[in-house]
């Protein structure tokens, strides 16, 4: 009996409903024999909501639980086999089916007595004795694991605890294994029951580095998607002594109790995933209590003194990963809105932090940078009016409280906290800055003699001055002052912002040759005082990125551009900021590179309209003569033999907020530019680029994702997937690839979507399953009937690499369906190119299916389709052969051979015909694959007794 598929229940016509659930059993049947196991699925579910009897009821959910095995959701597989189960308990097909659920849940000793029973049932069965034997291993196994891990983990204990072994190499080899051992869930599980968490207290309790990061790092291993032993682990620590270490002053500690805080976070959001349940086997309805205690202890940790810089920023980052909704669809934001109400004040008081300043927190060069996306991000998430004016009062009253009666100190706080907001929600920054006095203090502090103040004025006049709202008073009543200060201070530090604030109003045309703020010259000279700063290593990073904002301002000017790729020095100077650990600068650093490669939007102006714009006087942007396509490729030739791409790697591989979807659209629009010469891809892929660019195709913007998956789609045509991709990278491409063919998507970028995934489907059968699990195939389909001739014909190469496939022939081979008829018909159009594709296709499946041969199947193809404007096939077979490329004649006769192979009737139809004289001819050509395989074909008519042998035997 067959095990693997849905059942077949007989139909039930005497009950009202039978007859429609009957009809969805069968067609949820036929779903799943075409692998639509989801649409399998909605079938079944459907039937069993029209009230179909016991019986009825036990087939269609063990055949839902058949539907998730194939799509690997094992909890649901078991669940719907057990509610078989219930209904019919001698149910052997569910019993197998929930048998194979729990083997891939890990729980082996329910699994065996499902396989016992089956075996009672059906003591004669091989599938189920073979499945028993081999529980029976892996659970011998299992039990021979965890006896020997006994002693090892107290043996690894009792070194790491003992004062005598301090700085040994055994210790450290101690902790090194207690690490490895832990990301095994069965050794998780066995460190966990031998009262692993409290000795790893004791660990952590050593404040030592190494058993520190040892303890934490095991941690991790034991909390990784496991819910009930997070729960665990946060009662013995206590979760305010989790989260303080953060705050301690070594990174790699901090960094690595950030990393155990987001693993515990994702397993109170999400559950168990891998169903290996502890002893307790407790498992949480409800987390949402122990998440806010979690994200509390956080927001307390912002404003605490002794905390070190870089353990607040390691708290903002898991505040932004962690409260806002991963996607807008997901109607519960109340997570945000009570981190708004707790913790807002605690956000703005690090986003306002004024540096050196007495009593202030510590704080790095990214706390406030990161302050302000988190802010932005809360904002995001926001859904209606009301909650956004809350968000608005309560930044106001913030601001007020410091900036009335607080003194100079105050004001500067206040100042400082509306720079924040204009980075981060910038709508809330601009309600601030319309807070009566600000400013008039933002202008009045600009003068002031102590370096500190002038700092937090001229960068708030900065932030100001790129927000259309304020840009034209600054316009008025601050470019006298930034010059002033430009040319007047004494302090590289002030005139270096001052500076960035003449290039934000200086570039306020964009790319508009036509709108230049300034005289001509005027940013050539300020573009090179910007790369002065920048190559000048005796600035400290944060002063030089300021260097990196004004360039990427004034490299909307071509002029620019030109002089910066030109300046090896400069460019040198920004790559190596890029890896500094000054993070911020690099939305800067990818705004740059995307002007000096003109990866923004940029659309033609129709030439109509442009002649009615000015008929009607009426502005019209002009395009400066160096944004020509030429110029811009000799630009993107300059910054890769600069470094660009090991540049934009290392900036891709950021652990930081800073690198935020807006940056990461900056770099994937880059990238894109990079790829599009033939001759350059060699050089991205030699330096990084493949690998930069699979997390930018997977996260980030849709525009951001789609740009990196159309230079992905480029690297695949061109290069060898294999080497582009080594190892298991290689398919994490096909998601990426496959977002391309939605209709969302240009139809080049369609084009060079499945132009890459055809070579993909030609490396193995592991590439073409991923590419069938990824949904493509329908999507393919729809293409081979695109107008295009190239998108079709690419769609038609696809499929035939995809139909070495069983699941795909199975689609040729099912009733009903055009398929075949469709490659008949392409195998006879004008395109060559197409008509190889098709060809081959029809020559792998005559081959592998030889039932497509079938008399039925051939006079599904006689009939004339008029709106295609198609012959007869036999036609279609006759020109392939007649044909002078000698690839269609080869693909020619390997189809004919099959046909003839697969049945006497058709091989006699095909003698009838020209067919014979034509493969009479071929066959005495000079030795090639087309000779033999006609050959061949003339000795199967033989065999058939269809021709006879001439005299000598040919």
């Amino acid at each position: 009996m067959t095990v693997s598929g849905p059942g077949t229940p007989e139909p039930r016509p005497s009950d009202p409903g039978a007859s429609s659930a009957e009809e969805l059993r069968k067609e949820g049947n036929e779903l799943f024999k075409c692998g639509d196991y989801e649409g399998a699925l909605t079938a079944y579910t459907q039937a069993l909501s029209l009230g179909a009897t016991p019986q009825d009821q036990a087939i269609l959910h063990r055949n839902r639980a058949a539907c998730h095995l194939k799509l690997e959701d094992y909890s649901k597989a078991e669940s719907e086999a057990s509610k078989a189960i219930e209904k019919d308990g001698g149910d052997v097909k569910a019993l197998y089916r929930r048998s194979q659920a729990l083997e891939k849940l890990g729980r082996l000793d329910q699994a065996v007595l499902d396989l016992k029973r089956c075996v009672s049932l059906e003591p004669k069965n091989k599938v189920f004795q073979e499945s028993l034997r081999n529980i029976g291993g892996q659970i011998q196994e299992k039990v021979r694991y965890m006896s020997s891990t006994d002693a090892k983990v107290e043996q690894m204990f009792q070194i790491l605890l003992d004062p005598k072994e301090k700085g040994t190499e055994k210790k450290q080899k101690a902790s090194q294994n207690l690490v490895v051992l832990a990301r095994e869930d069965a050794g998780a599980e066995k460190i966990f029951r031998s009262n692993g968490v409290q000795l790893l207290q004791r660990l952590l309790d050593t404040g030592e580095t190494d058993l520190m990061l040892a303890a934490l790092r095991t941690l991790v291993g034991i909390c990784s998607e496991h819910q009930s032993r997070t729960v665990a682990t946060l009662s013995v620590l206590g979760t305010r002594r989790v989260v303080s270490i953060l705050g301690v002053e070594n990174q790699a500690v901090s960094l690595a109790a950030c990393h155990l805080l987001q693993v515990m976070f994702d397993a109170l959001k999400e559950g168990v995933k891998k169903g290996f349940r502890g002893k307790e086997g407790a498992i949480i309805v409800d987390p949402a209590r122990e998440l806010k205690v979690l994200i509390s202890n956080l927001l307390e940790l912002l404003t605490e003194i002794g905390v070190s810089g870089q353990g607040r920023d390691n708290a903002l980052t898991l505040l932004i990963k962690m409260v806002p909704r991963k996607s807008p669809k997901d109607p519960n934001n109340s997570l945000t809105l009570w981190v708004i109400d707790q913790g807002l004040k605690k956000i703005l008081e690090v986003g306002g932090s004024v540096p050196e300043a007495a009593g202030e927190l510590t704080v790095t060069a990214n706390s406030r940078m990161s302050a302000s996306i988190l802010l932005s991000k809360l904002f995001d998430d926001l859904k209606c009016d009301a909650e956004r004016e809350n968000f608005h009062r309560l930044c106001e009253n913030y601001i007020r409280s410091w900036f009335e009666g607080q003194g100079l100190a105050g004001k500067l706080r206040a100042i400082q906290t509306v720079s924040c907001l204009l980075q981060g929600p910038c709508d809330a920054g601009n309600r601030a800055l319309e807070l009566s006095g600000v400013m008039e203090s933002v202008i009045a502090l600009c003068a002031s003699e102590q370096e500190e103040e002038q700092l937090v004025a001229v960068e708030a006049l900065i932030h100001a001055a790129g927000k259309a709202k304020r840009a034209s008073f600054i316009t008025a009543n601050g470019v006298a002052l930034l010059k002033d200060l430009y040319k007047g201070s004494e302090r590289d530090s002030i005139r270096i912002r001052a500076l960035v604030g003449l290039c934000k109003l200086g570039s306020a045309g964009g790319t508009d040759f036509s709108m230049k703020q300034f005289a001509e010259g005027s940013t050539l000279k300020l573009a090179k005082q910007c790369r002065k700063w920048l190559c000048n290593d005796q600035i400290d990073a944060g002063t030089r990125r300021w260097a990196v904002e004004g360039l990427a301002y004034l490299t909307f000017d071509a002029d620019v551009k030109e002089e910066f790729v030109e300046d090896e020095a400069a460019l040198k100077a920004l790559f190596q900021l890029s890896r500094s650990e000054e993070r911020s600068v690099l939305f800067a650093v990818g705004s740059a590179l995307v002007n000096c490669t003109n990866s923004y939007d940029y659309e033609e102006p129709d030439p109509k309209m442009v002649e009615l714009a000015k008929y009607a006087k009426q502005h019209v942007p002009e395009q400066h003569p160096k944004d020509k396509p030429s110029f811009v490729r000799a630009r993107v030739k300059k910054l890769l033999a600069a470094g660009v791409v090991s540049a934009m790697t290392c900036m891709v591989k950021t652990e930081s907020p800073v690198l935020t979807n807006s940056c990461r659209e900056l770099l994937s629009r880059v990238f894109l530019a990079l790829v599009e010469e033939v001759e350059d891809r060699g050089t991205v892929v030699a330096q990084g680029g493949g690998k930069a660019l699979l997390p930018l195709a997977l996260e980030g913007t849709d525009v951001g994702q789609t740009k990196a998956a159309q230079a992905l789609a480029k690297l695949t045509i061109t290069s060898n997937p294999e080497m582009t991709f080594p190892g298991e990278r290689i398919y994490e491409v096909v998601r990426p690839l496959v977002s391309l063919l939605h209709l969302s998507c240009s139809g080049l970028q369609n084009f060079e979507a499945l132009m890459a995934l055809t070579n993909l489907a030609g490396i193995s059968e592991r590439l073409r399953q991923k590419i069938l699990k990824e949904k493509a195939v329908p999507m393919i389909e729809g293409y081979m009937f695109e107008e295009h001739e190239m998108i079709r014909r690419a769609a038609t190469e696809c499929m035939c690499n995809l139909a070495m496939s069983k699941e795909v022939q199975d689609l040729f081979e099912a009733q009903g369906n055009d398929r075949l008829k469709l490659l008949v018909l392409y195998s006879g159009e004008d395109d060559e190119l197409l008509r190889r594709a098709a060809a081959g296709g029809l020559a792998m499946l005559t081959s592998m299916r030889p039932s497509l041969c079938s008399p039925p199947r051939v006079q599904m193809c006689l009939h004339t389709h008029h709106s295609l404007q198609t012959t007869h096939w036999l036609e279609i077979l006759q020109a392939l052969l007649l044909s002078p490329n000698p690839e269609l004649q080869h693909r020619g006769t390997v189809v004919v051979l099959n046909m003839m192979e697969s049945s006497k009737e058709i091989a006699s139809t095909l003698m009838e015909s020209e067919v014979l004289e034509i493969l009479s001819v071929l066959a005495k050509g000079e030795e090639s694959p087309v000779t033999r395989a006609a050959a061949a074909c003339l000795e199967k008519a033989v065999e058939y007794r269809l021709i006879q042998p001439n005299q000598d035997g040919e």
